[in-house]
């Protein structure tokens, strides 16, 4: 968003002096005037949309892919696999974007305004694309039965994080100094108060996790493939702070007050060990396997979600660095520094069983682990793209960054696939799509991991990078 520069007319009066001024003077006065009212395009951040560019690139790699390689697909449980690292990477970019853009904005009304749209604009999405209602591309049919819609999703999470840490920066705004002062610390203690609520967050994470006491539960199996099809299943926990599968507090609380039947049916955890002897493939069930191995769980969950806010208060912490500090050096020396505080951080805390790094519970280890990956990759980007202008080789991703939301929606969520899928010829499952991947990819790789692996790479992720770059050059970006 341009800053707008307004020109204010300052005029000299003197009682013995009169300026005749002509009519095409006039004329040529007010022409500059407008063009001096009119906004100017401020320079985009390039290596922020690459990153962008590079999580939404991710995001359709591991949909895709990670069935077929179980070290993309996300971690069973405890662990931190390629997939577990792209939601991170999204809330740290939307908190450097709310940085960026709040700061030009400053009429707190406006400012409100577009917080609220956006905000609900990303709810509608997430509700209509994760909640059920679309089937795609699998299935050519559409539609959700409200008692089992799916409240949370990815983009709710992510509306939840924009909206509260979007708040903090408007509310504080007035109170913040326009010029950093000296000292190392001093760039924390003008946005103390995003630390603070971050440090907020933390501590009710904290005491809910381990202090919430989990009862015995039980639910119904919906799964019409199962044996066990409509019974109804007992899972014996009577435990608090414990952070395994059945009996911890994230999901306790997700299936009071969501209700267990809007949870997310297939959670990552039944590649696990404990369910399948295919670990960590999908696989049929143990004979043994506990009950839970059946019950729904949300990934995307109330307090999970809450854990988020923090990754997105880091991602902001960053884009304050970006607007304050003027050097590239002092820029990278922050950014480096505690990119790698963090990990060390994160690992410690997992390595040494204090906390596990846990994508499902959103635990603050992972959020450091995650934050400090992030905090290197868009440090090696800006260094690579704005310092030594090598951007070529990364167009693609810049274009995807730039076009995020429509890549999002039609290539992640598979929307346009669907609509590929649904000319189909004799059968539903012979598609243009099943057509290229069985003899253009994995016809000719002799392989289905591999074929598959390059038809994303190549025919999905590729693709709509070039139809983002069409797009950018024809100035048509879906905006939220």
């Amino acid at each position: 968003m341009a800053d707008i520069k307004a020109a204010a007319a300052a005029a000299a009066h003197d009682d013995d002096v009169r300026f005749v001024v002509t009519d095409s003077v006039a004329h040529d006065l007010e022409i500059q005037e407008k063009q001096q009212q009119q906004p100017q395009k401020s320079k985009r951040v390039a290596s922020l949309d690459i990153f962008r560019g590079l999580a939404v690139a991710l995001m359709i790699l591991v949909d895709d892919v990670g069935g077929e390689w179980p070290m993309i697909a996300h971690a069973p449980w405890n662990g931190c696999n390629l997939a577990d690292f792209v939601m991170p990477f999204f809330l740290f970019i939307v908190g450097m974007s709310i940085s960026l853009s709040f700061k030009r904005i400053a009429n707190h009304m406006i400012a409100s305004k577009k917080l609220i749209l956006r905000t609900l604009k990303l709810l509608f999405w997430g509700l209509l694309l994760q909640g059920g209602f679309s089937h795609a591309p699998d299935e050519l049919t559409y539609g959700v039965d409200m008692k089992k819609i799916r409240w949370c999703g990815i983009l709710q999470r992510i509306a939840l994080a924009y909206f509260v840490v979007a708040l903090i920066e408007i509310s504080t705004k007035t109170a913040q100094a326009k010029d950093l002062l000296p000292g190392r610390f001093s760039i924390f203690k003008l946005y103390c108060w995003h630390w603070l609520v971050g440090a907020c967050v933390l501590i009710i994470y904290l005491a809910v996790i381990y202090g919430v006491y989990v009862p015995d539960w039980h639910f119904t199996v919906h799964n019409i493939d199962s044996a066990d099809y409509g019974k109804i299943l007992t899972v014996n926990c009577g435990v608090r702070g414990k952070l395994d599968p059945p009996c911890n507090a994230v999901g306790y609380i997700d299936r009071e007050v969501l209700g267990i039947n809007h949870m997310y049916a297939h959670p990552a955890w039944k590649r696990s060990k404990a369910c399948t002897k295919n670990s960590p493939y999908e696989g049929p069930f143990r004979d043994d396997a506990p009950s839970w191995c059946l019950a729904p769980f949300e990934p995307e969950g109330i307090l999970s979600s809450i854990s988020s806010i923090l990754s997105t208060i880091i991602g902001v912490h960053y884009g304050h660095v970006l607007i304050h500090m003027q050097s590239h050096s002092s820029r990278l020396r922050h950014w480096v520094v505690m990119g790698l505080a963090l990990l060390v951080l994160g690992i410690t805390l997992h390595f040494t069983n204090a906390i596990p790094l846990n994508k499902q519970l959103y635990t603050f280890s992972y959020v450091c682990v995650t934050s400090g990956a992030a905090a290197l990759v868009f440090s090696a980007f800006y260094t690579l793209v704005d310092i030594w202008n090598v951007k070529y080789m990364f167009l693609p991703l810049e274009w995807i960054g730039m076009n995020a939301m429509l890549v999002y929606v039609m290539a992640a969520e598979g929307i346009f696939a669907a609509f590929i899928n649904g000319w189909y010829y004799d059968d539903p499952h012979n598609t243009l799509i099943y057509w290229i991947q069985k003899h253009i990819f994995v016809g000719v790789w002799h392989s289905r991991r591999v074929g598959i692996l390059l038809y994303v790479i190549f025919a999905e992720i590729l693709f709509w990078g070039l139809v983002a770059g069409i797009l950018h050059r024809l100035g048509i970006y879906w905006k939220l």
